[in-house]
């Protein structure tokens, strides 16, 4: 198994994507990016600690690649907006791969490059070298599969959910 570390906005939304995804084991919610140890939710939104919202994704490379999690990734929110995904807006939301080693950041500069011809404004994920990860707490983790009917996730997760469906089901657990 290997790992990556995702920020695209809002962890409820890349959560609930890349655990329809074949080959990942595990998602989880957390916190990366940052200087302050163990930040609560309300540390991070108060844009005090550094971290963003991302996900740590645990999966098969002989099932599903690196850089096809970073195509899926790249498709699947706007790389085109600073500190903004939608409605949220902060640092705290901002687009990033936490690379763990040359490898993963090569391959995800390339992605990067590669993704960029179907977008107009430049993309401004930050390629970062990975430095910690701190999870979420619990109410947040498996929030989508918890709270379907909630507004939220019929607004904003549902629309990914169905692009992810239409756009790119070769990737899609069976």
């Amino acid at each position: 198994m290997e790992s990556v570390t995702l920020a695209g906005g809002c962890f409820w939304c890349t959560e609930a994507i890349f655990k329809m995804l074949r080959g990942v084991a595990k998602v989880t919610p957390g916190y990366s990016g940052g200087d302050t140890p163990n930040p609560s939710y309300e540390q991070v939104c108060d844009e005090t600690t550094g971290h963003a919202e991302a996900i740590q994704v645990e999966f098969d490379p002989k099932v599903i690649t690196y850089p096809e999690l970073l195509y899926v990734f790249f498709r699947l929110h706007d790389p085109t907006t600073l500190n903004k995904q939608g409605n949220d807006a902060g640092h705290s939301y901002r687009s990033a791969i936490f690379y763990q080693d040359k490898t993963q950041k090569d391959e995800a500069e390339k992605a990067r490059d590669e993704a960029q011809v179907k977008y107009k404004d430049k993309i401004v994920t930050e390629i970062v070298p990975f430095k910690n990860f701190y999870e979420a707490e619990n109410y947040h983790k498996d929030y989508y599969t918890k709270n379907q009917d909630a507004p939220y996730c019929q607004i904003i997760i549902d629309p990914k959910i169905e692009k992810l469906k239409k756009e790119f089901s070769q990737f899609l657990k069976e």
